[in-house]
């Protein structure tokens, strides 16, 4: 009666940590995790992301060794030695695999902590949300950016990796805003890399306001259409 392998799914296991990361960072963990592979975060949030990951890989384990004891446990195997030998196995390595959740929790909650402790926790503490077409040009930005300067006309444009053109103006608001930043040490005809900045990334993955529908027309009833206007006098 072979050892099974641990299983190769790649789908993130949910942690009981999952709502409380949300709540403190404003975003769902699979977007904080593109976001850390993108290296979109601040140093915070990146410890948070690399820590939960962990979280998730060692719940990973729990799952997969307490699914094998309820397996072995269920009748499908003959009672010998043999299967006794197995569970007592399993017992001991469900056992480690949740010794490692409880660790890799403890250091989850170490780096979560310090973001709840920051986070606003009034409306009026809040910083002002990008508008959307910020949020765009920043995105392309952190994928790589070049400010250049034609030779001829002199004229200024933004260029990303992407191939997306940012207008000048809008990169000279971002700036003035100390979200992005130029490395003058590159002459701007040859051009000039632009980054986000701390302040930039922090923007970029912080809360966003919760949506809310818009309320019903007074009067108005379900399933209905708009009644007719009164007649004039």
């Amino acid at each position: 009666m072979p050892d099974e392998p641990a299983p190769a799914s790649t789908r993130r296991a949910v942690t009981f940590l999952d709502h409380r990361i949300e709540a403190a960072t404003g975003h769902d963990v699979d977007t904080l995790w593109a976001h850390r592979d993108a290296a979109l975060l601040g140093e915070a949030h990146a410890e948070l992301a690399d820590r939960h990951r962990e979280l998730a890989e060692a719940e990973r384990g729990v799952t997969f060794y307490r699914v094998l004891l309820h397996r072995l446990t269920s009748g499908k195997f003959p009672v010998d030695d043999a299967l006794f030998v197995r569970i007592d196995r399993t017992v001991d390595q469900l056992e480690q695999a949740a010794d490692a959740r409880g660790a890799a929790a403890h250091r989850v909650l170490a780096a979560l902590q310090p973001i709840e402790a920051a986070a606003p926790t009034t409306p009026g503490g809040e910083e002002r949300a990008l508008s959307t077409a910020d949020q765009a040009a920043l995105l392309v930005i952190a994928g790589g950016a070049k400010l250049h300067e034609h030779i001829l006309t002199n004229r200024l444009s933004v260029t990303t990796a992407s191939g997306t053109r940012i207008p000048y103006a809008d990169m000279q608001r971002l700036e003035a805003a100390s979200l992005v930043a130029r490395d003058t040490s590159h002459p701007v005809h040859a051009g000039q890399p632009i980054t986000l900045t701390d302040t930039g990334r922090a923007a970029l993955t912080a809360r966003r306001p919760p949506q809310t529908a818009p309320a019903p027309a007074a009067g108005a009833r379900p399933g209905t259409w708009p009644g007719s206007p009164a007649p004039r006098r």
